[in-house]
């Protein structure tokens, strides 16, 4: 998420850096590399213009604090104008009981997914949600929601599945006097904006009164998705936008765009393909990523939703004592991706190194493959896997007896620096260390 424009920002700390102050003729060139930057980050002109002119006010006279060198300073006022241009966070407003949310947008955006994540994360925070797929002319769309609650266990009402109109109106019948408190409509979206369905959504409006409405848009469409929002706002009033695809190749426009055109908040940003994969938007915690300064809140939330905690402190007590086996680094490998990708965690942790996280997803791949193959007894003590256990192992996890000896080193080199590490003793030089 936003690798280009925290590469190209960083050029512009870098014109900065080992200044003795913030003047106007050393901040000139870090400006114009910032605003380059934005643009060709597909944000908005008129947000890039206001924003340059905020930052170059503050930046100018700025007095650098007695802890902070000029580049720090610059960051610390991108970060704070960055926040200001996104807002503050605003979570759900569920006011009514059963509190209805109307899901909108373009097909294509991932509206009918983020339906279903939504009603996943707000399980998760103890709700008890439905769903309605009211969206009729996507072909295949009432199966995938349906699809997609059957995963999460949430019930989904499709009707007749022909009029997106009846479809509302019965839904609200079914979850009178239910039980269930947030109730989710996945509306008709278009491939463009139409009268037809502007009008089909204004009408459902008027049957729901929504406590939400909430617009779905693609972050990778970049302008297009702004102006989408324009429209969509200017006709139904949204009350905020769930920003897709956060994960792939979008450019991060969307994110700093959508705010100042609309003056409506983003609330929940999509980043991969995976049911769990909604975070709430947390301004702050997106400037810092902007900006290379990773993100720990929300790995440190990730962990405590997704860890088993009693797992991974019986596990860190094997690690310290150097009592682990390669059965317990295999169910410390199933915890750790339960918190995503390589490249994910990389991406939240502040300072992080500059490395090869393809070569480090694969070195994780061929680990795990590796222990997968063995035998319980193999993993527990792996001092007994002689030439023709490890040829099997290979032969099964489609590696070499060179991968197998490889991971065993490193096993071995671990234990014995646990053992130093107990003792009060630095460790052995760990350059090139991996397991």
């Amino acid at each position: 998420m936003f690798e280009g424009l925290q590469e190209k920002l960083s050029k512009a700390f870098k014109t900065l850096s080992g200044k003795g102050k913030i003047t106007e003729k050393n901040i000139k060139e870090a400006i114009k590399i910032v605003k380059l930057s934005l643009l060709e980050a597909d944000v908005n002109y008129k947000v890039v213009k206001e924003f340059i002119e905020d930052v170059k006010k503050k930046a100018l006279g700025e007095k650098v604090l007695r802890s902070l060198t000029p580049d720090q300073m610059f960051i610390k006022i991108l970060r704070d104008e960055l926040i200001k241009l996104m807002g503050e966070k605003q979570p759900l407003k569920m006011i009514h009981s059963p509190s209805y949310i109307m899901m909108v947008g373009l097909q294509g955006s991932g509206k009918t997914t983020s339906a279903a994540k939504l009603a996943n994360l707000l399980k998760k925070k103890g709700r008890k949600p439905y769903l309605v797929a009211a969206d009729t002319y996507r072909p295949a769309a009432i199966d995938q929601l349906i699809t997609l609650g059957k995963k999460i266990d949430v019930p989904v009402y499709c009707g007749d599945r022909k009029h997106p109109i009846k479809i509302v109106e019965e839904a609200l019948k079914e979850v009178k006097d239910s039980g269930y408190d947030v109730v989710i409509f996945d509306t008709a979206g278009r491939l463009h904006i139409d009268n037809e369905m502007m009008n089909e959504l204004v009408e459902i409006k008027e049957i729901l009164s929504p406590d939400e409405i909430l617009m779905v848009v693609d972050a990778m469409t970049g302008q297009d998705a702004v102006n989408s929002a324009k429209t969509f706002n200017e006709k139904l009033d949204v009350t905020g936008f769930v920003v897709t695809k956060m994960d792939g190749d979008a450019r991060g426009g969307v994110i700093l765009s959508i705010r100042y055109v609309t003056n409506k908040p983003v609330k929940f940003i999509g980043v991969g393909e995976k049911i769990e994969d909604l975070e709430e938007f947390y301004p702050e915690r997106i400037a810092s990523r902007i900006l290379g300064l990773g993100d720990v809140l929300t790995l440190i939330e990730k962990a405590e939703k997704e860890l088993d905690k009693e797992k991974m402190k019986t596990l860190g007590k094997k690690m310290i004592n150097a009592e682990f086996t390669l059965e317990d680094f295999q169910e410390q490998l199933k915890e750790i991706k339960k918190l995503g990708s390589l490249s994910k965690i990389m991406e939240l942790l502040p300072g992080a190194p500059k490395v090869d996280i393809e070569q480090g997803e694969r070195e994780m791949k061929i680990t795990e493959a590796i222990i997968n193959s063995m035998t319980p007894e193999e993993r527990r003590n792996p001092k007994i896997l002689n030439a023709s256990r490890k040829r099997r192992i290979a032969l099964g996890s489609g590696t070499t007896v060179q991968d197998i000896n490889k991971l065993l080193k490193n096993y071995e080199e671990m234990k014995k620096m646990m053992k130093m590490f107990k003792k009060g003793k630095l460790p052995f030089n760990l350059k090139g260390f991996k397991l």
